[in-house]
This record gives structure tokens, C-alpha cells and sequence, in this order.
């Protein structure tokens, strides 16, 4: 079983910064990426979750449009962790954010490219004055 828990979220005036945390936990022998997107409130259809940032086991890092310039993901591999350091917030940055980790749990698994996607339950950020 693997776990994925958020933590960092809370309100925050517009342009105000945040810092997002995730830990992943329990059986993971290597992580591919690490990533965060978000889901505004009132948006139940999973479908609606917009892709944040991701981050991959190399230290690549890709962007939505909408946050570039404005957030940074970065990435403990020793503690698999993930952050997002996020600036000048804007209302409509208001969600609930979500980690998302591809993983696998045994190098078979690995081996053969069979990585499993685990999400957390999400973290609220408010953005409003």
C-alpha cells in the first residue's frame, strides 16, 4: 500500500504565497514523477482536475500556463517528497489541491514500466481578501 498525504494549504490574501508539501509513504520501490493539479470548488467530475506542475524523476519540471513564472515544484527523492512554492496568488488559484505520484512498487514492476498512480486526498487553498 502506498500513501500520499498534502498538507500547506490554508487562506491567503491575493498576492500572498503558499507553500504545498506531499509526502508518499509505505511500498514504493522507485517514483517516476511526482505532480500537483488542482480542482476548483463545486467541481465534482474528477475529469475537471487541471495539472499544476509535474516534476520527474530527473528533475524535469513542466508548468500549466496559467502558474508559470508564478510557482516552482521541486522534489526531495530521499524523503519522497514534493513541494510547490506558490507566488502572487490570484483568486482563481482558489482549489482543492491534489498530489498525484506514479510509482512502482518492485523493480519487476519497474522492469517492465508498470507504474501506479496514487493521489492524495487534496489540500484546500482559499485565495481572498
Amino acid at each position: 500500500q502506498v500513501q500520499v498525504a498534502e498538507s500547506g494549504g490554508g487562506l491567503v490574501q491575493p498576492g500572498g504565497s503558499l507553500r504545498l508539501s506531499c509526502v508518499a509513504s509505505g511500498n514504493i520501490f522507485a517514483i517516476r514523477s511526482m505532480a500537483w493539479y488542482r480542482q476548483a470548488p463545486g467541481e465534482d467530475d474528477d475529469l475537471e482536475r487541471e495539472l499544476v506542475a509535474v516534476i520527474s524523476d530527473e528533475g524535469s519540471a513542466k508548468y500549466a500556463e496559467s502558474v508559470k513564472g508564478r510557482c516552482t515544484i521541486s522534489r526531495d527523492s530521499a524523503k519522497n517528497t514534493v513541494y510547490l512554492q506558490m507566488n502572487n496568488l490570484k483568486p482563481e488559484d482558489t482549489a482543492l489541491y491534489y498530489c498525484n505520484v506514479d510509482q512502482y512498487s518492485s523493480a519487476l514492476l519497474q522492469s517492465l514500466r508498470l507504474s501506479v498512480e496514487v493521489w492524495g486526498r487534496g489540500t484546500l487553498v482559499t485565495v481572498s481578501s
